[in-house]
């Protein structure tokens, strides 16, 4: 007899509990996100796949571990490049963009897919703005020479902490290539 009235009680409160909203908001497409990085190139592919040795090199170097070994990386024809990418969120993956000069300088950073209920401020041109011009010899750490946002804080280090592997897998793997 306990049980059924305990569900009688717990039973409404359950289904008037607030739905959780799972959804991924797509900012940009890739092909959106090349052109607004890599204005005025055509972009090629580059199939390049990290050694075990560039992988413990880069996770070393950017103090960042590397997920994946095969890169999806473009060469623009100006003599820049794309990469695309992927960080954990505080729940959820981010998709994002990031474009390097050809000496491996940040010039852009665009969000492609967010997919987290909080965060959405590192959409901010603003935020994104400050990795530009950030390298392998950058800290490119949370508030060192990265300004966090509030509300944001997880994906803010994420991606900072993504860019910065980036730059790093660059000086050590793509340069010169």
């Amino acid at each position: 007899m306990k049980r059924r009235s305990l569900l009688k009680f717990i039973g409404p409160a359950l289904a008037s509990a607030a739905p959780v909203r799972l959804y991924a908001e797509v900012y940009l497409s890739t092909d959106q996100a090349k052109a607004l990085l890599c204005p005025k190139q055509s972009l090629t592919a580059q199939a390049i796949t990290l050694s075990e040795a560039e992988k413990k090199a880069i996770e070393k170097a950017s103090g960042v571990r590397v997920r994946e070994i095969k890169l999806n990386v473009f060469r623009g024809s100006g003599g820049s490049w794309l990469f695309l990418d992927t960080v954990l969120g505080k729940h959820e993956f981010i998709n994002y963009a990031v474009a390097l000069s050809g000496d491996g300088s940040v010039t852009g950073v665009e969000i492609l897919t967010y997919r987290e209920s909080y965060g959405h401020e590192i959409k901010n041109p603003q935020w994104r703005a400050q990795l530009n011009g950030k390298n392998a010899g950058s800290a490119l750490k949370l508030d060192q020479d990265v300004k966090n946002v509030s509300g944001a804080t997880l994906s803010c280090s994420h991606i900072t902490e993504g860019v910065r592997r980036i730059v790093h897998t660059f000086a050590i793997a793509v340069k010169g290539k």
